[in-house]
């Protein structure tokens, strides 16, 4: 086929030279993406974070070309056109099964974007998985089981899911460029030069250690100073409890929700398909949540107001030990008027910017490993002082939720007060 191009604003083009690559893309499965944000909530507390999945997709897809295309030409003992054709499709397929309001959506309704991923590439109902047989009947199995992680083919597996993969470095770039901060950023070009495959996996030419290293520290930025912002927790707290509200009520009001919100009926009632889920996207919730305003319950009603009118609500750092602390600010809460059940809760962000392979975790990483000149293969962290600081250290905090009226002074005085001294107190 002749190439298509997508114009991309991180990687300037995205290259498209194969029939089931394009075909892929104009599905509906596929294009469902484009209406599921690729940062959840935090577009409320980075304006230009509205970019969709759609666009990650094809971002990871481009990084995952490059990468092939590289390894054909100058290591074709080690890479052949059929691992290409497989990491390329996993790419661009990694995100397929991701819900509304993403991990959001997931807490609530017991569901996983990588199992959902699965079925909609394996299901043969789905456009997606009708392209994919057109290569082989069992192509799409042979996709799913690299989003599975049950790939035999370990280098595949790595470029798609690993501590340092197409997906991460897109995403990096990609919600850098869109927040609008340069934490994110890396230098991609350097990394793609000296990625190399080997027999047993994928690794880096040890000159290229330094932009290794800016990689590590980029993540750990993004997570700390994007991905676990207060206010963007603070807007996934409300759209929880949110839903929470509207489960519950379900069983009392039915006729309300199969007025004001259909599609979500099949999950009220945990009775949800495929396509039932694939009918969800972050439309569609924004379109309910503006109906629920006019609930006659009260708490879902301002919950949704809240949510619609970004009225966050406010948080406090606590120790494990200060957690007694937090019933008394519930109570305090619920002298107020404000359900605790509904308007406070616990919300925790750790994450480990890096770590040594441990093989007898339940998950073990796959550690970063760096091609010396003589051959033979060393960890990162045991050459790099900087990324052996990050490695193994788990970095993020936990932080109660409450409505911001609490430490307004126009509550009671006597509550003001006892609210915010319990507030000084926790704080650290």
């Amino acid at each position: 086929m002749n190439e298509k191009v997508f114009r991309d604003p991180v990687h300037n083009y995205v290259n498209v030279d194969h029939p089931v690559i394009y075909a892929l893309i104009n599905s509906k499965e596929f294009q469902r993406l484009r209406r599921i944000k690729q940062l959840g909530t935090s577009g409320f507390t980075f304006h230009g974070g509205e970019h969709s999945r759609f666009s990650h997709s094809l971002g990871a897809y481009e990084i995952a070309r490059q990468v092939t295309a590289k390894f054909e030409k100058k290591y074709p003992g080690l890479w052949s056109k059929e691992e290409s054709l497989l990491t390329k499709v996993a790419a661009l397929l990694h995100d397929i099964g991701h819900g509304a309001y993403s991990h959001s959506f997931e807490r609530l309704f017991d569901t996983d974007h990588e199992l959902m991923s699965q079925l909609v590439i394996t299901d043969p109902e789905t456009e997606i998985c009708q392209i994919l047989q057109t290569v082989a009947p069992d192509f799409p199995y042979q996709i799913a089981s690299i989003i599975s992680h049950n790939h035999p083919n370990k280098k595949i597996e790595q470029l798609i899911s690993s501590q340092i993969d197409v997906d991460r470095m897109d995403y990096l770039l990609r919600d850098s460029y869109f927040s609008g901060v340069s934490y994110g950023e890396f230098d991609l070009t350097r990394i793609l030069r000296v990625i190399r495959p080997t027999e047993d996996g994928i690794v880096f030419d040890i000159q290229g250690m330094h932009a290794v290293e800016d990689y590590i520290v980029s993540r750990y930025q993004m997570y700390m100073q994007v991905y676990f912002h207060p206010a963007t927790r603070a807007m996934e707290v409300l759209l929880q409890n949110l839903l929470k509200r509207a489960r519950v009520l379900y069983p009392v009001e039915p006729v309300f929700f199969q007025q004001t919100s259909p599609l979500l009926i099949p999950f009220f009632k945990q009775n949800f398909d495929l396509f039932d889920y694939l009918a969800i996207d972050d439309g569609v919730m924004n379109t309910y949540f503006q109906a629920w305003m006019q609930s006659s319950d009260e708490i879902l009603a301002d919950l949704a107001s809240r949510f619609v009118n970004r009225k966050v609500f406010k948080s406090v750092t606590f120790r494990e030990e200060d957690t007694d602390r937090l019933d008394d600010l519930r109570l305090l809460v619920a002298q107020i008027g404000f359900d605790p059940e509904y308007y406070t809760a616990i919300h925790r962000n750790f994450d480990l910017p890096y770590d040594i392979y441990h093989p007898e975790a339940e998950q073990p990483r796959t550690q970063i490993e760096l091609y010396q000149k003589d051959g033979r293969l060393v960890e990162l962290s045991q050459r790099s002082p900087l990324v052996s600081t990050l490695s193994g250290t788990i970095h993020g905090d936990q932080r109660f939720y409450f409505p911001r009226e609490m430490i307004e002074e126009s509550i009671f005085a006597e509550d003001h007060e006892a609210f915010s001294n319990i507030l000084d107190d926790l704080s650290y």
